[in-house]
Order: structure tokens, then C-alpha cells, then sequence
């Protein structure tokens, strides 16, 4: 009996905690968990389109109905003037816009949307927050089809830094991540964040250069504008994809280290919030 104790007291005791800072995110684990990401993608491409009619057409009427609306709106009755077509010059940016603001609002409610999947199986958690933003690709890519037919009914060759594309949509996706790592780990807690997303998207639409030129800005209003971090995305975009604009050093060093600071700050939020996501979820 007394060698029995002895042994069970030598017996080494596996102590198991949560990973803390940025190894809580699980982001070596993604590699691993690589065929699940794809997995997540390819349904949330699926579930996006299901039991529609018009399926993934919706991709390309939601930009090409804004852009007639702003022609309208803003181009024959507000009369701001654009150095191309503005047809082009709206549809060109609202096809990255509908990119980044739909990926912010499905992140936003992507882990209380598979909260089946998180409360029964381990895998790294920000595989759900990546999914909409690889998935939105698909999106961009047909309302690109659309923005390249236009350009091609006006005359309208790209330039050869139309090559910089790729980097300023890596940039708003990157802009999307972080803000859903922030809004995906709030809206486990507080549900009131899906109403408030559509609604400051909405806002922001009209706050970025999408609609209109930067030199229609009011001056007294160029310090605000400077300030959004979409504005430099925005400029680089347009001014790789149509040669027109410039790039504004200040606003996209803004952009980028807005970027950085969402994806910082947000990884280490959603890294700390997830030890509570099985629990309040």
C-alpha cells in the first residue's frame, strides 16, 4: 500500500492553460488546419448565393446599381466632375468597396454564426474570421469582369502600374481582418454590433472618395478626410487601375499603419476574448 502511494505522488502532473498573446490565435495551426480554411470558404461562397434567383449575378448588380445611382445623384445633379467617365470612375472603386465592406459585415458575425462548430471541436478560431475575406475574392473577381468591360466600352487602357492592383486589394482585405478580429470577438458578447456594422459601413461609403474625387473635398474638410484609412487604399487603387489621381504619401502612410495597428491590437483582443468564446458563444 505504502509503495502504491509512492508511486501515484511520483507521477508527473500535466498542467494544461491557455496559449496568451499571439500564439493564442492559432496561427501556426492554420497550415494544419489548412483543407478546414478551405473547407469554411468554399461554404461560405456557397451559403452566400443559396436558394437565390439570381445567385451570383448579385455580385455584379450591387456595384452596377450603386454606380447608376451615383451618376445620377452625384455626378448630373451634385455636378462633380471626374477627369474619366464617371460610369468607370464609380465602378472601378465600388468594386473594391462592396469587397471590403461586405467582408467587414460577414466577419463581423462569423463566429457567432458557426458557434455549432466552436463549442463542439478545437481548431484555430480565426479560420472562421479569414473565410468571408477569401471568400469575397470570388465576389471582386466577377465585379472586375464588369469594371474591365466598361473600360474596355470607353476606350480605356490600363496603365503599367496596373500591375499594383493585387497589393491595394491584399491592403483592403488586410483592413477587413483586422477590423473583424476586433467586431467578431465583440459581437460574442454584444449582439447589438451587427445592427450598429451596416450602419457605420454605410456612413463610411460616403465619408471615402468612391463617388467622388479627392480635389472635390471641401479644404476644410481635408484633415478628415486625410485621417479615413480607406482614403490612401482608395487613391491607390484608382490611381493603379485608371492612371488618374495621385497617390498621397501622408494618406496612405496612414492606411498602412492603421492597418498595422488593427491587425496588432486586434489579433491581441481576439487572442485574449477567445478563451470565453465556448462559453458565452
Amino acid at each position: 500500500m505504502a509503495a502504491t502511494v509512492a508511486t501515484e505522488k511520483q507521477q508527473p502532473t500535466l498542467v494544461i492553460r491557455p496559449p496568451s498573446g499571439f500564439a493564442g490565435l492559432g496561427v501556426t495551426d492554420l497550415w494544419r488546419f489548412r483543407e478546414l480554411l478551405l473547407f469554411l470558404t468554399w461554404r461560405d461562397i456557397k451559403i452566400r448565393y443559396k436558394q437565390t434567383v439570381l445567385g451570383a449575378a448579385w455580385a455584379l448588380l450591387q456595384p452596377f446599381l450603386t454606380m447608376i445611382v451615383f451618376t445620377v445623384v452625384i455626378n448630373h445633379i451634385g455636378r462633380i466632375q471626374t477627369p474619366i467617365p464617371y460610369p468607370l470612375f464609380a465602378l472601378s472603386t465600388l468594386a473594391l468597396w462592396y469587397y471590403f465592406s461586405n467582408s467587414v459585415n460577414l466577419t463581423s458575425a462569423s463566429l457567432v454564426g458557426s458557434a455549432t462548430l466552436i463549442t463542439k471541436v478545437y481548431f484555430p478560431r480565426i479560420s472562421v474570421v479569414l473565410s468571408p475575406i477569401l471568400a469575397g475574392l470570388v465576389d471582386f473577381c466577377l465585379a472586375f469582369v464588369l469594371v474591365a468591360g466598361t473600360m474596355v466600352y470607353y476606350g480605356f487602357a490600363p496603365p503599367v502600374h496596373a500591375l499594383l492592383v493585387p497589393l491595394f486589394v491584399v491592403l483592403a482585405g488586410l483592413m477587413a481582418l483586422g477590423l473583424g478580429l476586433v467586431l467578431s470577438a465583440l459581437n460574442v458578447k454584444y449582439r447589438d454590433i451587427r445592427y450598429a456594422v451596416p450602419f457605420v459601413l454605410q456612413l463610411w461609403l460616403f465619408a471615402s472618395p468612391v463617388a467622388y474625387p479627392g480635389s472635390a473635398v471641401p479644404e476644410r474638410f481635408k484633415l478628415l478626410y486625410t485621417l479615413n484609412p480607406m482614403t490612401g487604399v482608395i487613391e491607390g487603387y484608382r490611381w493603379s487601375l485608371l492612371g488618374v489621381g495621385r497617390v498621397h504619401a501622408s494618406s496612405l502612410a496612414i492606411s498602412i499603419g492603421t492597418l498595422l495597428v488593427l491587425l496588432v491590437g486586434g489579433a491581441l483582443y481576439f487572442s485574449r476574448a477567445e478563451r470565453a468564446f465556448a462559453d458565452v458563444i
